[in-house]
């Protein structure tokens, strides 16, 4: 078996994208956020449905390394079912390597269903209960990068023993996205992943839940997350774009222009990441990558689904020689 440069850690699941007609559905807003309004009790006509597996945050990022060039392998779990067939097939047809992902007899794959209204999802999850372990990695089997992302509350020692292994390879480079569950367990219960990360990214709500710091003042966040000990911090702040800062500079990204308007944005977040990762792993500084991320971002919500739209080093090279004069990093 070759030498993979990075593993990606975190679940996976089968979406299915369920497109809702402009009619048959509306949104609004309140006191609470805005919500997606449908009918109660009655039956709804909708327009079509598409099937993806291997999605998840850790998957979609495993096949966006593999897509830009790298050897890259997957840790998670799938159901002795059809779903975790599928999900084994779909990663390795991308050239993921899949000898991590654990089949559990008796169990289901995850499963989410994606409620696609406009260009926006709402998206129903469930995160099966499956007995998380870190692996044993032998010295030919250790990657150069480990990508961390979501997982369920149930995973939560695998998280210690993954602080343990990262503490013993400290020539491995550690780059976290955190999901929900993770952002739930707190700083404190997780600060030996936010300490150890080379590359930490996440969106500004999410910072500010983490730090309980002030969600109107970026520099506060990245502050914060750097005294942790997270040495490149990256922020992303939707339509406003994305700041990243590396303790020496702080850099504000715009987003690349849409060519023509979003289909739908799931996996927008996953193809950011792996494509900010992914430059800093080619030797790139953070200028580079904040360059690199949003064209990948870009290209996934211009289709359906999580993989569809995710690039290859040569089409990003190709974004990049065609941007606007504007898209480029401004330090804030």
């Amino acid at each position: 078996m070759s030498q993979l440069t990075i593993i990606c850690v975190g679940d996976n699941t089968t979406d299915t994208f369920i497109k809702l007609g402009d009619e048959q559905a509306h949104s609004y807003d309140n006191e609470h956020g805005k919500w997606l309004a449908v009918p109660f009790g009655a039956k709804i006509e909708y327009d079509h449905a598409e099937f993806v597996p291997a999605a998840g945050n850790a998957p979609n990022a495993a096949i966006s390394f593999a897509r830009l060039g790298f050897k890259v392998g997957l840790i998670s779990n799938v159901g002795k079912d059809t779903h975790g067939r599928d999900v084994i097939a779909a990663l390795e047809k991308e050239k993921v390597d899949t000898r991590y992902v654990h089949i559990n007899p008796g169990k289901r794959s995850n499963a989410n269903y994606v409620l696609w209204y406009k260009e926006e999802r709402t998206i129903l999850i469930k995160h099966e209960d499956y007995d998380y372990h870190w692996p044993h990695l032998r010295p030919k089997e250790i990657p150069k990068w480990i990508y961390f992302s979501s997982t369920s509350k149930n995973g939560l020692d695998m998280h210690d023993d993954l602080a343990d292994w990262l503490e013993e390879h400290k020539d491995v480079g550690f780059a976290f996205s955190p999901g929900t569950f993770q952002i739930d367990m707190g700083l404190e219960r997780l600060r030996r992943l936010y300490a150890r990360a080379d590359v930490l990214l996440m969106n500004r709500e999410e910072a500010t839940e983490l730090t309980h710091g002030n969600h109107d003042d970026v520099h506060d966040l990245m502050n914060k997350l750097h005294e942790v000990g997270a040495k490149i911090v990256v922020i992303t702040d939707g339509p406003a774009g994305a700041y990243a800062s590396d303790t020496k500079e702080r850099l504000k990204m715009p987003p690349y222009p849409d060519p023509t308007p979003p289909v739908e944005r799931t996996g927008a977040g996953d193809a950011f990441s792996s494509a900010f990762v992914a430059a800093i792993m080619h030797g790139g500084n953070i200028e580079a990558a904040l360059q690199w991320a949003p064209i990948n971002s870009m290209s996934v919500v211009q289709q359906t689904g999580s993989h569809a739209g995710l690039l290859t080093q040569e089409k990003i090279a190709e974004y990049l020689q065609h941007a606007p004069e504007w898209y480029k990093p401004e330090r804030f």
